[in-house]
């Protein structure tokens, strides 16, 4: 057993890919080992801006002899009549380097065969691993690979130096067209000359003392201490994405923190434009106070250990103002005339060429989101209807105003600082950001009821819009983010308790693209059918994630409800019947009556004739089904669908003996008739909340 060590010396890998080729590279490896049956006792992956590597602990020298079979003609095509060995057997045992009295007899399910069992005497680890190595860099996911001078071999960047050691000795080999050696280089400028590495163990305590930190992990959790310790200082909390800690962790071997600072004058530019600007392209660490209002100060990562620190600290506040007061000049630029009248650009800015301008479906908005509020107010919502049209018209003017125009990713931000600073109303201000929530799975919804209405109107205008002119969403492209959208709808009439039916919502959307000039939809119907069919198709991508069934969701939408809460309570149900120990029995049963009632002849009465039961059972099945019918009637005026399927529970034992019983189609037409309208009340009880035939349990 001994230890190996694999490092790729290169030019500055791609930061944002650093990780990812790091656990590519080990998984690789790990993958080719053990498919060549090398063991080992444990590996740890390096990635720094300049290297990628590798060390392996207590791997087996070679792999282990084993014992391979060929196979040859069949008994009877090896040997004559008086037993000695044909032609064939004997080409067989001339091509394996044999006599033919070495041969042996195999038996197999397909009969005898004349056969062989050698020895394959296994390779020794060091001949394979230039090969595991080079393969595993070959399937590296680089995107783009590139070649550096005369050099055909080709990576993300170039390369410049390759080791590979067993124990203290270098394994002969050429990786990327690089003689292997055990020569390391250290940090770009405090190590830069070539250093021997004596021992393949000794690899991390060197390049330490190199000044490069190899280990990705350890970088990380120093930069943010380093972070964490400076931001105290000044009583703050640093914003620290994962995404930039990434990022910034792959830039440096030898990470140093220091705090700069900025001009105050610059914070009352809306903070989202400096942190953007600040993250983005300074991949600095903003900080703010504890209640998340940014602080004139920045930390960052610098990657030498410099004599006189202020000199980098005051270069990179020297850095950022610029651009602190870029943002600053664009937003006081906004402010020289009233947000609305930046909607006067919107008519002449294109939406989509077949839907029209942004101003059109601004007005669409504030039609639907006016609709909307008044479906809230009739459920006893305090809303200003008036003032949801007015933030709806307001909703995209900022996309016209010059911090938008820098700063994308502030659209609705940038309106709502816009809005307060024009005296707006609170509630029209503050919706101006919620439009765009939720932004990605998981986050966070509109609060303010004006912000509700415009959430929902956006996405269904856009939704309706884009399935008219069919340019529904495919497989792989998505440009408006349907699919995104759709689940922002669900979840907002879900979690925000809103009992507003889908097919309302939707038909006033559509409506909405007919105007004085004339309809942009010229399939409505069609339209909406296809809306419908895709908000439907939701559900499952929703609550899949959330860890629920598929057939539970099935069972629910078998019945088609319209309105997103109702739908997720019936989910919920169904969730709790289903854990119930006479679950199964029941999907079982009503999976039988479905399909008794699928096959039967003609429509069957609604109606039972109580005088037609002449069994014992039929007659307990009818009388729990009546009572059940009784008991689960104010539940469902109550929408409370758990305790209707806990009730309907009490049908599982007089279901049961019915079929063991009872010949449902009997000769006698109107018993099978009177049994068949018996079984569809039941399932129709069952329907009220869920098909629960659809179960797997």
């Amino acid at each position: 057993m001994s230890s190996i060590l694999f490092e790729l010396g290169c030019e500055e890998l791609p930061p944002k890919s650093l990780k990812t080729l790091r656990d590519a590279l080990q998984a690789s490896v790990t993958a080719q080992l053990i498919e060549a049956d090398i063991s080992f006792d444990s590996m740890k992956a390096f990635a720094a801006p300049r290297r990628l590597a590798l060390q392996i602990q207590g791997i087996a020298d070679k792999q282990p002899d084993r014992a391979e079979q060929k196979r040859g003609p069949a008994i009877k095509a090896a040997f004559d009549a008086e037993g000695n060995p044909s032609r064939a057997a004997m080409g067989f045992a001339k091509g394996l380097g044999i006599e033919a009295s070495q041969l042996i007899t195999l038996n197999t399910d397909k009969g005898d065969y004349v056969g062989y069992e050698q020895t394959v005497h296994g390779k020794a680890t060091a001949e394979l691993l230039p090969a595991i190595f080079q393969t595993a860099l070959d399937n590296l996911p680089i995107a783009k690979r590139m070649r550096s001078g005369a050099s055909r071999d080709e990576f993300v960047r170039p390369v410049q130096w390759v080791v590979l050691m067993q124990d203290d000795t270098v394994i002969d080999g050429v990786i990327q067209g690089h003689q292997t050696d055990q020569q390391t280089r250290g940090h770009r400028f405090h190590s830069p000359d070539y250093h021997t590495i004596n021992h393949a163990d000794d690899y991390e305590s060197l390049l330490d003392s190199l000044k490069v930190i190899a280990d990705f992990d350890k970088r990380q959790m120093l930069i943010k201490n380093q972070v964490k310790a400076l931001s105290d200082q000044v009583n703050a909390d640093a914003i620290v994405p994962q995404d930039l800690l990434d990022e910034v962790t792959a830039l440096v071997d030898f990470p140093i923190a220091l705090r700069a600072s900025f001009e105050p004058r610059f914070l009352q530019v809306p903070q989202e434009a400096l942190i953007s600007t600040m993250q983005a392209d300074q991949k600095y660490f903003c900080l703010t106070d504890k209640d998340g209002k940014l602080q004139p100060y920045f930390i960052f990562i610098t990657n030498i250990e410099s004599k006189d620190p202020n000199q980098i600290i005051e270069g990179n506040e020297k850095v950022v103002r610029p651009r602190l007061a870029d943002a600053e000049f664009f937003f006081l630029q906004d402010q020289k005339q009233p947000l609305f009248a930046l909607t006067e650009s919107l008519k002449t800015r294109v939406f989509q060429d077949q839907l029209g301008t942004i101003w059109e479906k601004s007005e669409r908005i504030a039609k639907l989101s006016a609709f909307i509020a008044a479906l809230l107010q009739q459920q006893g919502q305090q809303i200003d209807i008036d003032e949801t049209a007015r933030a709806a018209m307001l909703s995209k003017a900022d996309l016209a105003s010059s911090l938008v125009g820098e700063y994308p990713e502030l659209q609705g931000i940038a309106g709502t600082y816009y809005a307060r600073l024009n005296n707006e109303p609170e509630a029209v201000a503050a919706s101006l950001e919620e439009q765009y929530l939720p932004k990605f799975s998981g986050d966070v919804l509109p609060q303010t009821p004006i912000g509700i209405c415009l959430a929902l109107a956006d996405r269904l205008d856009t939704l309706v819009g884009i399935f008219a002119i069919d340019q529904a969403p495919t497989g792989s492209k998505d440009p408006f983010s349907l699919r995104r959208s759709a689940i922002g709808i669900l979840r907002i009439l879900i979690e925000k308790q809103l009992p507003i039916n889908l097919v309302a919502l939707v038909e006033q959307a559509i409506k909405n693209y007919v105007s004085a000039e004339g309809s942009k939809i010229s399939k409505m119907g069609d339209t909406f059918t296809k809306v419908m069919a895709f908000l439907n198709s939701r559900y499952r991508a929703m609550y899949t994630e959330q860890g629920v069934s598929v057939d539970t969701i099935q069972a629910v939408q078998a019945i088609n409800p319209h309105m997103p809460l109702d739908f997720d309570q019936r989910i919920r149900a169904v969730q709790a019947f289903s854990e119930l120990p006479q679950a199964e029995q029941l999907a079982d049963s009503n999976k039988r009556v479905a399909n008794i009632l699928a096959k039967s002849e003609g429509e069957v009465v609604d109606s039972v004739d109580e005088s037609l039961l002449s069994e014992p059972a039929e007659q307990a099945l009818y009388s729990a089904v009546r009572q059940a019918q009784t008991d689960v009637t104010p539940l469902l005026e109550k929408a409370n669908y758990t305790q209707v399927l806990q009730t309907l529970v009490s049908l599982d034992e007089p279901l049961t003996q019915f079929f063991d019983s009872v010949m449902v189609n009997s000769d006698d037409a109107a018993l099978k008739n009177n049994r068949l309208a018996l079984l569809k009340q039941l399932r129709a009880l069952f329907l009220t909340v869920a098909d629960i035939s659809e179960l797997q349990l």
